[in-house]
C-alpha cells in the first residue's frame, strides 16, 4: 500500500470496523488480540448526530438551527456506514508527530479494502468539511477538496457552505 501521508507515519493492518459514531468518528477491533480503540478522522469535521456542546458550536457558527445540523449529521454518518460499514477490514495510517487529538483520540486515515481514503471520500463528496482542528499533513489538500465539492453542490453542502 501506498499513501502520501506526511512522513514518518505508522501503518496498523488487521483491523475491522466495530462501531461508526458519526461521520468523522469510529470505533475499530484488532482482528487477533480483539483490542479496541476509537479512530477519529484526519483533517475533516462532519457534523454531529446527537445534541451536544459541539452540536451547540456549530448552530452558533453557522446560524443554522441544531435541527437541520443534525440532519446533516445523520447524512454523514449514512454516508459513512454505506462505504464502511461495521465488520469492514481497514487499515490505519497515522502520522506520528500527530498521533492523538485533544481528547486522547488517536487521529488516522482509514484505508478501505479497495484501497481508497474514507477522509478523502468524505470530503469529495461533502459530507465533510476540512478543518485545522483536527490537523494533518494532508490539510491544504483537503481544503482544496473541501471547496472543489462545495462548488459540485454535492452531499451536505448543497445545503449549507458554511457550516
Amino acid at each position: 500500500m501506498q499513501y502520501n501521508a506526511k512522513a514518518p507515519y505508522i501503518v496498523e493492518t488487521h483491523w475491522q470496523i466495530e462501531e461508526v459514531l458519526d461521520g468523522d468518528s469510529i470505533i475499530i477491533c484488532n482482528r487477533f488480540t480483539q483490542m479496541k480503540k476509537e479512530i477519529r478522522l484526519y483533517g475533516l469535521d462532519a457534523p454531529e448526530v446527537k445534541l451536544n456542546r459541539k452540536m451547540k458550536e456549530d448552530e452558533e457558527k453557522s446560524s443554522l438551527p441544531a435541527q437541520l445540523l443534525l440532519q446533516f449529521g445523520l447524512q454523514s454518518l449514512h454516508f459513512v456506514l454505506s462505504v464502511a460499514p461495521p465488520k469492514t477490514f481497514v487499515t490505519i495510517v497515522t502520522e506520528q508527530e500527530n498521533y492523538y487529538d485533544y481528547w486522547n483520540r488517536q487521529l488516522g486515515y482509514v484505508i478501505l479494502p479497495s484501497g481508497e481514503c474514507l477522509n478523502d471520500l468524505l470530503l469529495q463528496n461533502g459530507y465533510a468539511k476540512a478543518t485545522h482542528n483536527y490537523y494533518c499533513g494532508r490539510l491544504a489538500e483537503y481544503q482544496t477538496m473541501n471547496r472543489q465539492a462545495q462548488l459540485k453542490s454535492v452531499g451536505i453542502y448543497r445545503f449549507v457552505k458554511s457550516f
